[in-house]
């Protein structure tokens, strides 16, 4: 009778299980709606930077301004030559390693033209990076106070 009476208890002992079919599918549920909508999230979006009133900085005697023309060309002004020469991106970092040899506290402005590319901003500061310079800004035009300024 002993062994009948432990049939009985094993064929009634509990499963402590959890059923995740549910879950499973709504995970799967939810992993359809991102791949659907993540692709329309990465389109690219017109950004139009706007112009601000803040008062201009008072550039240091040592700062250095390097101008990126639209046409991709460089050119650096500095206090010493500020007549601006065309320069290739070779002459522009040996120029400005040996700035920074003489001056390791030594600041550089990029300045640029709306019309340019952004891309030649960005290899700019990539070229100044290069050249150890540990001072990088970004020069910008005052917003007019008339409210007719150019938009950039």
């Amino acid at each position: 009778m002993t062994a009948l009476s432990m049939r009985r208890h094993r064929k009634r002992k509990l499963k402590a299980e959890i059923n995740v079919v549910p879950y499973i599918d709504v995970m799967l549920v939810l992993l359809v709606i991102f791949m659907v909508t993540a692709p329309l999230l990465t389109l690219g979006v017109d950004v139009d930077l706007p112009q601000t009133n803040a008062k201009s900085i008072n550039p240091k005697e040592d700062t250095i301004v390097v101008r990126v023309d639209p046409n991709g060309s460089y050119a650096l002004v500095t206090k010493d030559d500020p007549t601006p020469r065309s320069m290739t991106p070779k002459m522009l970092e040996a120029r400005v390693r040996a700035i920074v040899s003489q001056n390791k506290d030594a600041s550089f402005l990029v300045a640029a033209r709306g019309e340019g590319k952004y891309q030649d901003v960005m290899d700019a500061m990539a070229l100044l990076q290069r050249a150890n310079v540990k001072k990088i800004g970004l020069m910008s035009d005052p917003k007019s106070t008339s409210g007719t300024g150019t938009r950039r």
